[in-house]
């Protein structure tokens, strides 16, 4: 088991990865569970397919201390990130008498950590919360780092706040319950690391990634350890995205947004698909500019590739111009008097913030590459 700190003043916590940590759940996050009053039930908020496959080992281990688990079921999928269900959510936490000094656990992917987080955070002004990320993309993204959201009908995690776990146990058993293609959504998160500031790592993906998407225990490990350091390093140095520096966790994020909202936010694209269709995107956007070398743009469409995610914008069937997915663009949140910074890339390991971008010359790039590939 890998344990990385992620350091933050005077609220620290560790990310544990490795196999069956949710069967030492009592024992690892034991200060967290026996801060509840008893007898009250501990408080899981769990995506319906998280529950039904690790469910049961959840409930032994916390029954190893004598406690049961009050459950919280939501439906899979971007749909749950709502103002309804924060509203029941939070009635429903209200109705256990949660306090500020007791956490809510939360078990499943991005979608029930975001949704738990955000309520944990406006919660009373704020109670504590335990993540069990259970998909790929959670554990080496939404998972740390303390950003918590909902969506509107305005954009995707327009709504939120900056609200840290105490705890993440990312269990890499629960990955063997996943579809394949959910696992190579995560991985466009894992490359993504190396893509924007690790070329050893980048490096190290074109041989070992197969055997990590394999679930071969060594690799898997090394790469959602190495990609966690990497995202802690950066949320240390950036909680709040005020320097610069951790907004380029957002490599990706801009074009895949776009390509989200087009496609209705729906299992057309999902989320790591986006970012890996949108890296390639963000790559081939620093080649026009001149600031990334057309041989590193071709790299990176490669590694994408060679992982079964999409690389050509073509794919996707869209019909809509590249003025079209501007459009989504003006709705990110990172938008600042007028300005959207996009990440773009120097080489590969070489992200930098880019905000002399002119979105007339992105839509016609855009338009360009629906055309080209």
């Amino acid at each position: 088991m890998a344990v990385i700190p992620v350091a933050l003043a005077g609220r620290d916590y560790e990310v544990h990865v490795g196999p069956d940590l949710l069967d030492r759940t009592m024992e690892l996050a034991r200060p967290f569970i026996e801060a509840l009053a008893r007898p009250r039930k501990v408080p899981v908020v769990a995506d319906r397919e998280a529950r039904r496959y690790h469910g049961e080992r959840l409930e032994r281990s916390l029954a190893s201390g004598g406690r049961e688990i009050a459950w919280y079921d939501i439906e899979p999928g971007e749909r749950s990130k709502s103002w309804a269900e924060l509203e029941r959510l939070t009635d429903w936490l209200l109705s256990l008498g949660v306090t500020r000094g007791e956490h809510v656990f939360a078990l499943g992917g991005g979608v029930v950590g975001d949704l738990t987080g955000f309520a944990c955070a406006i919660l009373k002004r704020g109670c504590g919360f335990v993540q069990l990320p259970t998909t790929l993309l959670a554990q080496v993204d939404s998972s740390v780092g303390g950003k918590t959201a909902i969506n509107t009908a305005a954009g995707k995690n327009l709504i939120g706040a900056f609200h840290q776990a105490s705890l993440v146990l990312a269990d890499l058993s629960t990955l063997e319950t996943l579809p394949p293609r959910e696992l190579r959504a995560g991985y466009a998160e894992v490359l993504k690391y190396g893509v924007l500031g690790d070329t050893a790592f980048f490096d190290w993906l074109a041989d070992h990634g197969a055997a990590a998407l394999t679930l071969e225990p060594e690799a898997l490990e090394h790469a959602v350890a190495t990609s966690v350091a990497a995202k802690a390093r950066i949320v240390a140095e950036d909680e709040r995205e005020t320097t610069g520096r951790r907004a380029l966790l957002n490599l990706g994020h801009t074009f895949g947004h776009a390509l989200e909202a087009q496609t209705g936010f729906s299992d057309r694209l999902l989320h790591g698909e986006g970012v890996a269709l949108g890296m390639v995107l963000a790559a081939r956007y620093s080649a026009r500019r001149g600031d990334l070398s057309s041989q590193d743009a071709e790299r990176i469409t490669r590694a994408v590739d060679a992982a079964g995610l999409p690389a050509e914008i073509a794919a996707l069937g869209l019909n809509c111009t590249g003025a079209a997915l501007v459009e989504h663009m003006l709705h990110d949140k990172k938008m600042a008097a007028g300005t959207l910074p996009f990440i773009l890339l120097r080489g590969i390991g070489d992200a930098y913030l880019a905000r002399d971008v002119e979105l007339s010359d992105v839509a016609a790039f855009l338009d360009e590459q629906m055309r080209a590939h």
